[in-house]
């Protein structure tokens, strides 16, 4: 069926939606269903508010952050960022501009980093530090002007319209603030006049956001596709627009899940040739006595060029949160000082990081306004940054080993250790693949669960939890993302193994490789002769930020059904695309635990 007889069919005229299931296109439902957070809010209606953000899951009241965000970021903060997002969208637009004129990858490098940092500086919990958004968004004007002269000096076709036109060269900080909220979500929203059209735009929008910062970990690495940059700065000139064109913002949507999983699968790569093939290792997660540095984040090369920096000076370095799956990587666990793991996951940092007695450094996402206690041992790198926090330039990390040294460290080695296992990465669990079907073709696994995401500060989170303690004792558990940290220190669960030996829980990383849990997916369903769908597993993902949000829009262009996601639903998606992702995936929240066990056992 044609997409665009769906939308006549599916929604009344000036409201309408679309269906977007793999392989056929179906008239939605008139109804939305009832169920547990399952009623979103897209209401920008709120008279004259000092910011609108609603990028996260933990979005004030499930509508927006209006006064200050859940994250701590301020009005002006959100402000900035705003300008900056539409700073990106000008930007590609000559970009777009300059390839079709000719513009060769190499004249490309410096648009395509910028835009990388400038969009990963604003995800959640990056980047609270307005000076340094004020920087991107300056050099975001000069190399927009490059571009401007390559497509004239190349022939090219300028792009036309406000945004295309966008200069904010001569705006100082105040004026970018004020800038700011002709920009923002409610101005843009009211400039579209279609709720669900802007609904898919902002679903494009922050998935693109969470691919972005994907690449910008790959680029790191120096990995740099150039047909990747071209699709995201296509998809950012077509949310530079305000036409209310449903087909096209659709596809856009799926377009960013289908780069995003390019994306996974390069980053894949550059981790496994840089530092090796993760492999199943155990981590100490109990202190050593010495001096300390605590390394937070995702970036691995960061830590790997602070181990290098501190070989000899008798700093012992620990992970913390998304680092944890460091471990597991030859190329990295090979530094003896690489001690152990300290602390969980993000959003318990400001009493982790109290108690550590050394310097912190945070490379990614996620970073939390510190506490007095601690702001003086905090470092942030890359796009990281918060005003008043040293930041590291050039990957120098002298003066953060010089403040550890000077620092108390762990007093003494707790003994008894207690360790972790990561290192799950598919390349280590598709050697198990036949054990695995065997164990499910014999009744020793009864059924797959994938529980991973982002963490989070909710009450509603201990739902992951109890999910993964009350499931029988012969389901395998597959996790990664700091999600797991709701329950891989369960006492109940650690230790835990299957009836072939196998270990229950198996660690596959970080929320960068999302990847992983694919190959291993497609790989069994390939083994079984069915298709994803058809496997006996089950998805429930803890959502949070934009990193998630990208790796969802993956699995539903790659047509996986199912997923239950929580502990809500994005405040940015309306009653009728909701209907849409129901109708076409099955999606729905997460429920009661016990409901949601004897339904997902039935494979529902």
């Amino acid at each position: 069926m044609l997409l665009s007889r769906a939308l006549r069919t599916a929604l009344p005229a000036g409201r309408r939606a679309i269906a977007c299931n793999v392989g056929s296109i179906s008239t939605l439902p008139s109804r939305l269903p009832i169920g547990r957070n399952m009623s979103m809010a897209a209401d920008t209606t709120i008279s004259n508010p000092a910011m609108f953000c609603r990028q996260c899951e933990q979005t004030q009241d499930h509508i927006a952050c209006r006064t200050v965000g859940i994250c701590g970021k301020s009005p002006e903060t959100s402000t900035m960022q705003d300008v900056l997002m539409h700073t990106v969208k000008s930007l590609s637009l000559w970009a777009v501009a300059a390839r079709e004129a000719g513009a060769s990858a190499d004249e490309m490098k410096e648009a395509n980093s910028w835009t990388l940092s400038s969009v990963f500086s604003t995800l959640t919990n990056v980047n609270f530090d307005e000076s340094r958004i004020a920087e991107y968004i300056n050099e975001g004007m000069t190399i927009k002007r490059d571009l401007e002269q390559m497509v004239i000096a190349k022939g090219g076709v300028a792009p036309d319209g406000d945004v295309a036109r966008l200069d904010l060269s001569k705006m100082n900080t105040d004026e970018l603030e004020d800038f700011g909220y002709t920009v923002s979500i409610p101005e843009l929203q009211k400039a579209m006049g279609n709720d669900d059209c802007f609904s898919l735009l902002e679903i494009a929008s922050y998935g693109l956001k969470g691919a972005c910062a994907y690449a910008a970990h790959c680029r790191q690495l120096g990995y740099v596709d150039e047909d990747v940059m071209t699709g995201i700065h296509h998809v950012f000139a077509k949310v530079a627009s305000n036409q209310a064109d449903m087909e096209g913002l659709l596809a856009n949507a799926l377009r960013v899940g289908e780069l995003n999983g390019k994306i996974l699968e390069m980053l894949d790569t550059a981790h496994a040739a840089t530092f090796g093939a993760p492999e199943p290792t155990q981590v100490k997660v109990t202190a050593t006595k010495g001096k300390c540095i605590l390394v937070s984040g995702h970036d691995l090369l960061d830590l790997e060029t602070l181990l290098k920096q501190t070989e000899g000076t008798g700093v012992n370095v620990y992970t913390h949160g998304e680092m944890l799956p460091a471990h597991g990587y030859p190329g990295l666990k090979k530094y003896s000082h690489l001690v152990g793991n300290y602390g969980t996951a993000w959003q318990n940092q400001k009493f982790e990081f109290s108690l550590f007695p050394g310097p912190v450094v945070v490379t990614t996402n996620c970073i939390l306004e510190p506490r007095r206690k601690y702001k003086d041992r905090l470092y942030s790198i890359n796009e990281v940054g918060v005003a008043g926090v040293k930041h590291i330039k050039d990957g120098d990390f002298s003066e953060v080993i010089e403040q550890a040294q000077s620092c108390k460290g762990f007093p003494r080695t707790i003994d008894p250790a207690e360790y972790l296992t990561v290192g799950f990465n598919h390349r280590a669990v598709l050697p198990l693949a036949g054990k695995v079907i065997d164990a499910v073709q014999n009744g020793h696994i009864s059924r797959i669960f994938l529980i991973g995401g982002c963490d989070g500060s909710q009450f509603d989170r201990n739902y992951f939890t109890e999910l993964a303690e009350e499931l029988p004792d012969d389901t395998l558990i597959l996790t990664l993302g700091c999600a797991k940290n709701r329950f891989i220190h369960s006492k109940k669960l650690l230790g835990q193994t299957l009836a072939n030996g196998m270990p229950r829980i198996l660690d596959m990383g970080q929320c960068n490789d999302s990847y992983s849990a694919i190959v291993v997916a497609t790989e069994l369903a390939k083994a079984l002769d069915c298709t994803v769908n058809d496997l006996p597993l089950s998805l429930c993902l803890s959502h949070l930020e934009q990193k998630a949000a990208a790796v969802l829009l993956t699995l539903l262009q790659m047509g996986v059904k199912n997923i239950r996601l929580g502990p809500s639903l994005p405040a940015y998606i309306t009653p009728n695309i909701l209907d849409v992702l129901v109708q076409n995936y099955n999606i729905m929240p997460t429920g009661d635990v016990q409901g949601d066990i004897k339904m997902m056992m039935e494979g529902k």
